[in-house]
């Protein structure tokens, strides 16, 4: 038997998919206007909310454009910067070269993205990704951008269309929003021009996911894994991953995926006595925090450890435990032909000689 709240979505579900096809049916038919940027865009996107590693990618994408593509390309990540103070303003996150607004006005992963990409790339929050785009143009003199989650956001022209796939839950529950998880059907991928299978390393066998996918697309199929960057206390300390082995960890998180978190902190032999998950985006407060703790204590942690996305909303808060942040980065397979596949879908537009 369906429980109520189930069966009032559904009708919620079927207007959802309804209103997609319709808006889809719009662009393709050319009665929603696309615009264009005068720069190439890469967008990284996905078909379900949440957590499929979408964030990394959006990383290692940035960094090949401007390491590997074109040596000290300005880069500049559009963002719409989800759960932030003021979402109809645009927040110039990072220039490029420094970090320009905290996590309240940012966003968790606009700043994540920030953070980790000082150098490389600027990023900037705004639901208006084209009025965005074009003052990163005019005001950082930006030659090339990556649009992050931005499989649905038609309404902006992209040279390349990525879409990540979770290996450990690629369609979600099956039902479209808001009565499941995903965000249009999955025939949508067809629009795709490459797929990337995230989480590779957490299931056994990728063979029926890849052939479900190729029934979908014949977009090229990339495989990648999740793998440890670093371990860091929060106050941004190296830690020997190595020096934690047999202390009795506690784990907490806000992600899309938390399962994901727990199971890569056990293959990496964090010995886990106890785990707490909260919503994605979540905004942790003392109290709440102070009964993790609590409870990680009661079941023998002696110390926390939570995400790079989390730790950045934990402010002044105080955990009354040693607590440790696990970095991630995002290794493709099959890197070399991806790094080429971006290469020709960008390099006219870049101005790159024979390539």
């Amino acid at each position: 038997m369906n429980p109520p709240g189930s069966l009032i979505m559904m009708p919620l579900r079927v207007v959802y998919g309804a209103v997609t096809r319709a808006r889809l049916a719009a662009y393709r038919s050319g009665l929603f206007s696309v615009s264009k940027l005068r720069a190439p865009i890469i967008s990284v996107g996905n078909i379900t909310t949440g957590g499929t590693g979408k964030t990394p990618l959006v990383e290692w994408v940035c960094r090949v454009l401007a390491n590997q593509i074109k040596r000290d390309a300005k880069v500049c990540v559009l963002t719409r910067g989800y759960g932030r103070a003021n979402p109809q303003e645009q927040v110039l996150v990072s220039d490029g070269a420094k970090i320009l607004a905290d996590e309240r006005q940012a966003g968790d992963e606009p700043l994540l993205l920030a953070s980790n990409l000082l150098g490389v790339a600027a990023v900037i929050a705004n639901a208006d990704r084209v009025a965005a785009g074009e003052w990163a143009i005019e005001n950082l003199g930006a030659q090339a951008f990556v649009l992050d989650d931005g499989f649905q956001h038609l309404r902006i022209e992209r040279d390349l269309d990525m879409v990540t796939i979770d290996a450990t839950n690629p369609w979600g529950d099956g039902g479209l929003l808001p009565h499941g998880r995903l965000r249009e059907e999955p025939t949508g991928l067809s629009r795709a021009d490459c797929i990337v299978i995230t989480r590779s390393e957490q299931v056994e066998n990728l063979a029926y996911l890849q052939q479900s996918i190729r029934k979908l697309t014949s977009a090229p199929v990339f495989t990648s894994r999740m793998v440890t960057a670093a371990v860091r206390t929060v106050h941004g300390e190296t830690v020997d991953k190595n020096a934690l082995a047999g202390t009795s960890i506690g784990a907490f998180c806000g992600i899309g995926n938390p399962a994901s978190f727990f199971n890569h902190l056990q293959r990496e032999d964090f010995r886990l006595v106890y785990t707490q998950a909260f919503s994605d985006h979540h905004v942790f407060t003392q109290g709440e925090l102070d009964t993790v703790v609590g409870q990680a204590k009661a079941a023998g942690a002696t110390a926390m450890v939570t995400t790079a996305k989390d730790v950045v909303k934990l402010g002044s808060i105080n955990l009354g435990l040693p607590c440790y942040v696990l970095e991630i980065e995002i290794s493709v397979d099959q890197d070399e032909q991806l790094i080429e596949l971006i290469r020709s879908s960008v390099a006219s537009k870049l101005g790159l000689d024979g390539r």
